[in-house]
C-alpha cells in the first residue's frame, strides 16, 4: 500500500532480517546508499550497524551519524521520489532476543536525533528462536521449559550482562534508575484492539508488550500502524519477530527446502564459526562428526598474545583450506573454544574485532568458484559481508532454517550470486549447522553430477 509506511531498522548486527525476506540489507549509511534503500519496493530496510560489536563510545556514534545522514536521505529521496511523496517511516531499533546490546543507549540516541516519540516500545520476543514474552517475563524455551532469560548464559555476558527477566525491572537496571519499573506501562498479549491506550501515550514513555505466539505481535503492529496514521510517533526496541508483523510480506520466493538451488558451483562451500556460546558449540561439534567435513581449528590464545601474526594465521588456514578442497571436502574454520581473559571490556572487543577481522580476510582470499559459505555469529557474519566480501549492501532471499537468513551477492561480485547463510550464534539446535550443510551440498553434488562448473 502506497500509505504503508516504510520500517527502517537498525540492527545491531547482521541477523535481525531472520524472519523476513525480499530487502536489502545496508552496511554503508553514506546518504547516496540511504536514498537507495528507502526508494526500494522492499516495505522493509535493514541498516547493519554492527554496534554490538563496538564499545559504547563507538556504538552512539555510529547511531549518531546513521540517523543525521538517514534525515538527509530522506530529505533527498522525497525531492527525486517519482511518487507524490515518500511514503511514512517507523524507525526499529533491532537488537538481540536474549537482552544483550548497547541499550538505552542506542534508542537514547535514535530519540536524540529523530524524535521526540510519543513512547519506545521493548518487544524482545523471538518466537521463531522459542523466546516470548508473558506477563512482562521474557522466557527462553529450552526444549520443553520456559527459563528466565536472567537465568541463561546470555545474561551473564561480559560485556552486556543483566539481572532481571521481568522487563520493567529490566529497563529500571540499564537505565540506572533514571526509569522506575513502575513508570514501564505493560500492553498484554490479550490486550484489545482499541487504539485509545496507544493514542495517549506522550513524552517518551516507556512500555513493553507481551507476545507468545506471531498473532499477538500481528494484531499489536496492526493497531501501532493505525495509530502512527493519526499521528503518533514511537520508537521500537524489538527483537526480529516484530519486524514480521510489520512487514506482512507473503511467503519467501525461495522456499526453505530449496535454498540449496541458489549454489551456482559444483565446487564445496565453506563454514565460518566465530561464536563462542554454548548452542554453537553443540552444533560445530555435530558437524565437524560427519566424514565429508574437515576442522580447521584457529588457535586464540597464541593470537591474544601476540605470538603469531594474523598474517600467518591466514596463510596457514588458507593452505588449509585448498588442500581440503582438492580432497573434494568441506572445511569448517573456526576458533578455539576455550574462555579468554581480558584486563576489562574494551580489550575484549578490540580482540573479538581483530579476530573477526583474520577471518574476513581469509574469506577475501577464498577462490572465486566457491560454492557457498556459512557464517556462525553475529559480528563474525557483518565483518565477513562489509569486509571479506566488500559488500555495501546485499539483497536478503529468505531462511534456510528459522532464524537464519541466506543472502546472495551480485552478478558482477568476484563471488558472483554467492549464497551466503547468516547463523546467529545464538539461534538453532544442535543438529542445525549439519541441516545446513546437508541442504547446500546436495545441491552441489547435484549440480557437479550435471556437469555444471
Amino acid at each position: 500500500m502506497a500509505d504503508s509506511p516504510k520500517i527502517v531498522v537498525l540492527d545491531d548486527d547482521p541477523t535481525g532480517s531472520q524472519t523476513v525476506h525480499s530487502c536489502l540489507l545496508l552496511l554503508q549509511w553514506d546518504v547516496e546508499t540511504l536514498c537507495r534503500g528507502l526508494l526500494d519496493v522492499s516495505p522493509l530496510l535493514f541498516i547493519l550497524t554492527n554496534t554490538r560489536a563496538r564499545s559504547a563510545e563507538d556504538a552512539a556514534q555510529v547511531t549518531r551519524d546513521v540517523c543525521r545522514n538517514l534525515k538527509r536521505a530522506m530529505a533527498k529521496a522525497q525531492s527525486t521520489d517519482i511518487r507524490d511523496r515518500l511514503q511514512p517511516y517507523l524507525i526499529v531499533s533491532r537488537s538481540d532476543s536474549t537482552l544483550r546490546g548497547h541499550y538505552p543507549l542506542e534508542t537514547d540516541v535514535i530519540t536524540e536525533e529523530l524524535g521526540p516519540f510519543d513512547a519506545q516500545f521493548l518487544v524482545p520476543a523471538f518466537l521463531e528462536g522459542g523466546r516470548i514474552t508473558q506477563n512482562g517475563v521474557h522466557y527462553i524455551q529450552n526444549h520443553q521449559q520456559l527459563v528466565p532469560v536472567h537465568k541463561t548464559e546470555f545474561a551473564q555476558d561480559p560485556v552486556f550482562g543483566y539481572q532481571h527477566s521481568y522487563l520493567p525491572d529490566y529497563i529500571a537496571e540499564k537505565t540506572e534508575g533514571q526509569v522506575l519499573a513502575s513508570q514501564v506501562l505493560s500492553f498484554p498479549a490479550s490486550a484489545s484492539q482499541d487504539l485509545e491506550p496507544l493514542l495517549s501515550l506522550e513524552d517518551n514513555q516507556y512500555a513493553v508488550v507481551d507476545a507468545v505466539e506471531q498473532v499477538d505481535l500481528d494484531r499489536f503492529a496492526k493497531r501501532v500502524l493505525a495509530a502512527s496514521t493519526q499521528g503518533k510517533r514511537f520508537l521500537f526496541r524489538s527483537a526480529a519477530s516484530l519486524l514480521t508483523a510489520f512487514g506482512d510480506l507473503p511467503p519467501q520466493p525461495i522456499p526453505a527446502a530449496a535454498m540449496g538451488e541458489t549454489v551456482q558451483k559444483s565446487h564445496p562451500g565453506i563454514f565460518i564459526v566465530g561464536s563462542y556460546v554454548q548452542k554453537t558449540t553443540a552444533q560445530l561439534t555435530a558437524l565437524l562428526a560427519l566424514p565429508q567435513i574437515e576442522g580447521i581449528e584457529i588457535s586464540l590464545p597464541p593470537l591474544q598474545n601476540k605470538e603469531v601474526e594474523p598474517s600467518q594465521i591466514q596463510a596457514q588456514v588458507l593452505a588449509q583450506v585448498d588442500a581440503i578442497f582438492r580432497r573434494h571436502n568441506t572445511p569448517v574454520i573456526y576458533t578455539s573454544r576455550q574462555p579468554l581473559t581480558f584486563t576489562d571490556v574494551a580489550e575484549r572487543l578490540r580482540f573479538s574485532g581483530l579476530v573477526a577481522n583474520v577471518l574476513a580476510d581469509i574469506v577475501h582470499h577464498l577462490p572465486p568458484s566457491l560454492g557457498y559459505l556459512v557464517s556462525k555469529g553475529g559480528m563474525t557474519t557483518n565483518t565477513l559481508l562489509a569486509r571479506g566480501l566488500s559488500l555495501s549492501s546485499v539483497r536478503l532471499l529468505g531462511q534456510i532454517l528459522p532464524g537464519c537468513c541466506v543472502v546472495q551477492t551480485a552478478p558482477d561480485h568476484r563471488f558472483s550470486q554467492l549464497p551466503v547463510v547468516l547463523f546467529p550464534g545464538n539461534v538453532g539446535q544442535p543438529e542445525d549447522l549439519v541441516n545446513v550443510y546437508q541442504c547446500l551440498s546436495r545441491w552441489s553434488v547435484q549440480a557437479s553430477t550435471r556437469g555444471d562448473s
